[in-house]
């Protein structure tokens, strides 16, 4: 009876332990499905992102070669159009010196009538010449842009005196403070002033009618009256200071407004270009001595005010540069001689070949033969041609 009964329970233990099993197995067979089925999807989901990864790189690619074939297109338009524009510049310039414009004089009978009274004594006036220069200005041989810095308006320079190759930059028409570059290269490859000395000095400047000669700079102060300072660049000490002797200063250039005095250097030495109330329909010009600042000649001269935006000396005659209230082609319109060795039907009729606004500084270079100006925040480089007065 015993072992029966020992047998029986092994059945049944069997059977129970057998029916686990089975449901164990069913158990796992159903994780695995869920797990094969979501291994699927996301096999399916990979594939998907995988296909449309791809398209969106083939639409990249497909764009970027779209705009590299615009890129060039726009390009050669671009190169086109300027060759088109150069073409049409030299076309202008051929077509202005066959047909010059008329001088923008107003004919004063009152200012005819003083010159006339004042003619005799201009005569016992006359300048005598320090040197033997006798060039003027035949055409402006090249222009070079250097680069584009600071403000619309400024001034930029060398010492034509000695062999400095410092460059002296004014930015804006008030301001205290010049930045000195060791030469050109510094200048032109760098945008910031890391690269230069700065000068400060001991009251600000106003205007853009500065000058660096021999060792010094010479800058225009205004404190109810106009001085001209003489800056010592070595000492940076102020050696010597003027004030100017005239009354009722209006500004020198009808375009400028910022600019009362001129000073300009050129084989004679230095000048002093400005206006008066008293005659201020034209420009005035004064022989400055650059030892004492001492004024040692006057004269009023025939150009005008009116339209005028810059001037510079050369061999003792006075360039005055015009343009007109929206900006064109600047243009050397009128020529006043000290020495009454050329008179303004002699000089050539000299135009700008580019602009990009309006030069709120020129400053000639008697040693290099080239202007040093300053148009709308761009530093230009004007190269003259020149010939003999009698040549003209």
């Amino acid at each position: 009876m015993a072992p029966r009964l020992g047998l029986l329970l092994a059945l049944l233990l069997a059977g129970a332990i057998s029916a686990q099993q089975q449901q164990f197995m069913e158990y796992m067979e159903r994780r695995f499905g869920a797990l094969e089925e979501r291994i699927s999807q996301w096999h399916d989901q990979s594939s998907r992102y995988s296909t449309e990864l791809r398209e969106f790189k083939n639409q990249v690619i497909t764009m970027l070669e779209n705009m590299e074939k615009e890129q060039d297109r726009l390009r050669t338009e671009v190169e086109n159009t300027a060759v088109r524009v150069d073409r049409l510049e030299r076309e202008v310039d051929y077509l202005e010196t066959q047909n010059p414009a008329p001088p923008c004089v107003e004919v004063d009978e009152k200012l005819m009538e003083n010159q006339v009274s004042t003619a005799k004594k201009r005569k016992n006036e006359k300048y005598d010449k320090l040197t033997d220069c006798s060039d003027t200005i035949s055409q402006v041989k090249a222009m070079k842009i250097l680069k584009k810095f600071g403000s619309s308006a400024g001034l930029w320079t060398k010492d034509p005196v000695g062999s400095s190759e410092k460059i002296y930059v004014f930015d804006g028409s008030s301001n205290d403070t010049v930045y000195v570059f060791p030469r050109m290269r510094e200048f032109t490859l760098f945008s910031a002033t890391r690269k230069s000395a700065r000068i400060k000095l001991p009251y600000p400047w106003v205007g853009t009618g500065h000058l660096v000669y021999g060792g010094h700079l010479y800058y225009i102060r205004q404190q109810g009256t106009f001085q001209v300072i003489k800056f010592s660049l070595a000492n940076k000490t102020i050696v010597d200071s003027s004030v100017f002797p005239v009354e009722e200063q209006v500004p020198v250039f009808g375009l400028s407004a910022f600019n009362y005095i001129d000073i300009a250097a050129d084989e004679e030495g230095l000048w002093a270009i400005y206006a008066t109330r008293e005659n201020e329909k034209n420009i005035c010009l004064a022989k400055l001595d650059p030892v004492s600042l001492d004024t040692e000649q006057m004269w009023d001269t025939p150009c005008p005010r009116e339209n005028a935006e810059s001037a510079f000396v050369i061999c003792g005659a006075l360039y005055v540069v015009y343009n007109t209230r929206l900006p064109s082609r600047s243009r050397v319109q009128c020529v006043f001689d000290v020495s009454g060795a050329m008179t303004a039907e002699d000089a050539a009729l000299v135009y700008f070949p580019k602009r990009y606004g309006s030069h709120s500084s020129m400053k000639y270079n008697p040693k290099e033969r080239q202007i040093y100006a300053w148009d709308d925040g761009y530093q230009i480089i004007y190269r003259m041609e020149m010939k003999k007065k009698l040549e003209i």
